[in-house]
């Protein structure tokens, strides 16, 4: 069974990978860490921050998958977000049943797409709360003020998981979106972080740095931030490691829905 299992970033990544036997496998210009977990071949993609870097990565993975013949039987997109409820706590692990966007490409001419029942359901028996839907954006979101007018609208923001299942839906990849929730509907964050993307998609510690010396006041929210993704990155990682075998146990349920995929297409 082939998992592919995407973050936006390496720092999301690194409490799981430090569990695994990673190997670093350079994909042309596509950043990707393998390893075998419970008799699954797990590929996880870096696909940067943002819908479109996150739905040109899983585009440019699974055509490589598709012209080598060894196919994705399902796709987890993960990551750290924010909550958009109050009873959604940091730490927390989430997973939705709809994802929801304001940009529609034309390929795709609507703005929610439903993640697979049966994922939804094995992820919540591996701990993750569910919830109606998730809503990317295109930014950072940073007030508590903009998560309100969010609210009305999903459970949970983040700016990859629509891109990355729609693009799996096209290729007969079954999707679930999980995620942990570095911040809450109550979190202003410290910094606006979105002054710290980097084109490729990556959080420069130097421009944030930068914003740092310009107000040090934002220091304590800062650190405690960073230990809210922290901690939230690790319950992650908790939950992969139960989501991962069950999904490796259920291997040919999964492979022969992708033959049948296939065989229809």
């Amino acid at each position: 069974m082939r998992i592919l299992v995407t973050f936006a970033v390496a720092a999301e990544f690194a409490p799981w990978r430090k569990r695994h036997d990673f190997s670093l496998v350079q994909l042309a210009d596509l950043t990707t860490y393998q390893a075998e977990i419970t008799g699954a071949s797990v590929v996880v993609l870096l696909t940067g921050m943002g819908g479109a870097r996150a739905g040109s990565a899983t585009r440019g993975i699974q055509t490589a998958a598709t012209e080598s013949g060894r196919f994705f039987e399902v796709c987890v997109s993960t990551g750290l977000a924010g909550g958009l409820q109050p009873e959604i706590r940091a730490g927390e692990i989430v997973v939705a049943r709809e994802l929801r966007t304001r940009a529609v490409s034309a390929d795709l001419p609507k703005s929610g797409i439903s993640c697979d029942r049966e994922l939804m359901a094995l992820a919540k028996k591996c701990g993750a709360r569910g919830v109606r839907a998730f809503y990317e954006e295109d930014h950072i979101v940073i007030t508590a003020a903009e998560k309100l007018r969010l609210s009305s609208s999903a459970d949970v923001v983040d700016m990859e998981s629509f891109e990355v299942i729609s693009e799996c839906l096209v290729w007969g990849t079954r999707g679930v979106a999980v995620r942990a929730i570095s911040d809450t509907s109550e979190d202003d964050l410290p910094l606006d972080l979105n002054l710290a993307v980097t084109r490729a998609g990556d959080i420069s510690l130097k421009r944030m740095l930068g914003q740092v010396l310009r107000q040090p006041k934002s220091v304590p929210g800062l650190l405690r931030f960073g230990r809210q993704s922290h901690q939230a990155a690790e319950s992650l990682g908790d939950f992969l490691d139960s989501f991962i075998p069950e999904l490796a146990a259920r291997s040919e349920a999964f492979s022969l829905h992708k033959r049948e995929v296939a065989q229809a297409g």
